[in-house]
Formats: C-alpha cells, sequence, structure tokens
C-alpha cells in the first residue's frame, strides 16, 4: 500500500465545496482542511506508485477550485495508536 500526503492549495472561497470533491475521488482516503498556509491535506492510499499520478495529477489537481498541490509520499507509518494496540493484544485490564 503506497500513502501520499497532499498538501491542496484552494480558492478560499471554495474550500468546502472543493475538499466534498476531493474526498468523492477514488484513492483519496482522507481530506483535511487545516490551519497554516495550505488550505486542505489529502491522504491518498492506492496499491502502487504508478497508481499516484492518476489520483493526484488526473483527478485532485483538476478539482476547479485547487490552485496548487505539493505531494508528498510516505516511506513508513508509526502511530501511537498502532503500537498501543499491539502493545495490548491479549492483555486484560
Amino acid at each position: 500500500m503506497i500513502t501520499a500526503i497532499v498538501f491542496v492549495h484552494v480558492d478560499n472561497d471554495r474550500i468546502p465545496e472543493v475538499a466534498e470533491q476531493i474526498a468523492a475521488i477514488d484513492g483519496i482516503s482522507e481530506v483535511y482542511s487545516v490551519t497554516g498556509r495550505i488550505d486542505l491535506i489529502a491522504i491518498v492510499r492506492v496499491a502502487s506508485f504508478d497508481d499516484v499520478a492518476p489520483v493526484v495529477a488526473d483527478a485532485l489537481a483538476k478539482v476547479p477550485g485547487v490552485r496548487q498541490t505539493e505531494t508528498h509520499l510516505a516511506f513508513r507509518a508509526y502511530s501511537r495508536h498502532d503500537l498501543d494496540a499491539t502493545f495490548s493484544i491479549g492483555i486484560s485490564d
């Protein structure tokens, strides 16, 4: 599984509608409206590296209102939630 984090700059008056359109794209698992220099963060989860471009370049970047994207590919995932679940297997409170 390939995970990509996409920073999305959007026309300010269109953030909610753009977020909904991006969330509906196959391969997008989540979209967050955030504070700071970017407007949205989209999480892409696809089967292979070759599947990233169709989601980001061919679909997400072409949503009306999207001004610019910046894509980051994840190497590894670290999650406190996952670590806690791993260490609690078979242990009852």
